[in-house]
């Protein structure tokens, strides 16, 4: 069985980056067929009136403009849909997720494409997917009180149907930076492809 990776890096840092190193770790270790890479450094453009507007209006009925405006934001949902796995880098910024990783999520949250509103409320329409999500953090310990991204990453995925979500963490390296890294490698190794 062919398999395909979109793998999404969203740390500002190039060099030395905890959570680059560990989706680079995950890719590997997954050996998947294809894998689809989508550096998020370079950032992406914020969601504007103009983009909102485009995305609300039927598709048959949107100009060339219209279209333009949603061309960056369909790429990235096709990515999404081709993938089998997505692998998510995400470092935890003051916090929370980077700016970079919610402009991603803002241009891949579109309805009829990714989710669907329904007389029960959302649901995602990207289902069987798999996410690894790595997190590094300076000080934040995942699941601390004070920890406003994985639970929000869990939520965004689970909005558009990928309800397989695991994470692999290198947490609070400040501390003993060492610790974390072991159990962020221990679980890239426990990792089934």
């Amino acid at each position: 069985m062919t398999q395909t990776i979109l793998h999404i890096d969203a740390s500002a840092r190039t060099e030395g980056s905890i959570s680059r190193d560990l989706t680079a770790k995950i890719v590997a270790r997954l050996n998947a067929d294809t894998v689809i890479r989508r550096d998020l450094a370079s950032a992406l453009p914020q969601i504007t009136e103009g983009w909102i507007n485009a995305n609300f209006t039927p598709v048959d009925d949107r100009d060339a403009d219209q279209r333009d405006l949603l061309s960056l934001s369909d790429q990235l949902v096709d990515e999404m849909i081709a993938a089998d796995t997505l692998v998510i880098g995400a470092p935890i910024y003051n916090f929370a997720v980077p700016a970079s990783l919610k402009a991603w999520i803002d241009l891949i949250a579109r309805v009829g494409r990714t989710f669907a509103y329904t007389e029960t409320g959302p649901k995602g329409l990207l289902e069987g997917k798999r996410a690894i999500i790595a997190v590094a953090s300076g000080g934040t310990q995942m699941g601390s009180d004070v920890d406003f991204a994985t639970g929000y990453l869990r939520h965004v995925m689970g909005f558009t149907g990928i309800t397989d979500v695991q994470f692999v963490a290198a947490d609070a390296l400040m501390a003993d930076a060492d610790a974390a890294m072991a159990r962020a490698n221990s679980a890239i190794e426990a990792l089934a492809a």
